[in-house]
């Protein structure tokens, strides 16, 4: 597995400026790897929450020239009986983890201010940890197959939605983790079977991972959700359904794999109305 060591990563004082770092850089190895190690310095509380000498928070993250990035409709599916399907697929996978990457950093930079336990921190930077894990098992996964990421184009969705909420802590919860990440608990099932179907039982055991990790981090997002709702005195689905509307651009689409949210903390209230298919 490809990744840079620690003497070339920059030195950092701060959680946030540690975070900071991590999503400016376009090198993907040491994004990966400074998230990972920043991530294990602050569990081990050798790292300040933040510093006056951090820097801002970039508004994009650090990105290689490639892929080229293009609207979603414009990005191609393709079927997974065939290699380069499956190449596609786990292109767009590596995509939407390198994004779950800068995410969950995000969260704890731009919100570093944020009167909430250390707990929360500690929560989203083991999810920045996961997730570069999985970016580099994805990547590792395509360079077996001959490819390697950049070399299709992907779409910009994931970081718009994050734009978006820039502003709310809130309404990010309820977007990033509530609604992109939850995502993921549904449409995987099926993207294991399928994989499996075709032999690529590699490809699988990477989702297996991928999927397991993934209920912990909508956990974490509806734990900290309910935490801000409970302080605000608010209904906690009846606050995400308002800020979906909001902040969420189209309906949430089914199907829903109502037992994997559950047990991330996500019940039916929250998300069924939402859906343009009522369900009993």
């Amino acid at each position: 597995m490809t990744q840079a060591p620690d003497n070339y990563l920059p030195s950092v004082t701060s959680l946030r400026g540690g975070a900071v770092a991590a999503i400016a850089s376009a090198d993907l190895d040491i994004k990966t790897a400074l998230a990972q190690n920043v991530a294990t310095r602050w569990f081990e509380r050798r790292l300040s929450l933040r510093s006056p000498l951090d820097p801002t928070v970039p508004e994009r993250p650090g990105r290689p020239d490639k892929p080229e990035l293009v609207p979603p409709k414009a990005v191609e599916k393709r079927s997974l009986h065939t290699l380069n399907g499956r190449i596609a697929t786990l292109h767009a996978i590596a995509h939407i983890e390198l994004n779950a990457v800068d995410l969950a950093l995000d969260i704890v930079a731009r919100y570093a201010t944020e009167p909430v336990p250390f707990s929360f921190f500690d929560g989203w930077m083991q999810v920045a940890f996961e997730e570069a894990k999985h970016f580099r098992m994805v990547r590792d996964r395509l360079r077996a197959l001959g490819a390697d990421y950049g070399d299709m184009p992907a779409h910009d969705g994931l970081w718009q939605a994050a734009h978006s909420t820039r502003n709310d802590l809130t309404a990010r919860l309820a977007v990033v983790p509530l609604i992109l990440e939850a995502r993921g608990l549904d449409v995987t099932p099926s993207l294991q079977a399928k994989m499996r179907e075709t032999g690529d039982l590699e490809t699988a055991s990477i989702l297996d991972v991928i999927y397991n990790d993934e209920k912990g981090h909508v956990a974490v997002g509806a734990k900290w959700f309910r935490f801000l709702c409970a302080r605000e005195r608010k209904d906690p689905a009846a606050t995400f359904k308002e800020l979906v509307r909001l902040n969420f651009r189209g309906p949430l689409k089914p199907p829903f794999n109502d037992l994997a949210r559950a047990e991330a903390g996500l019940t039916p209230s929250f998300y069924r109305s939402l859906s343009p298919i009522s369900h009993a």
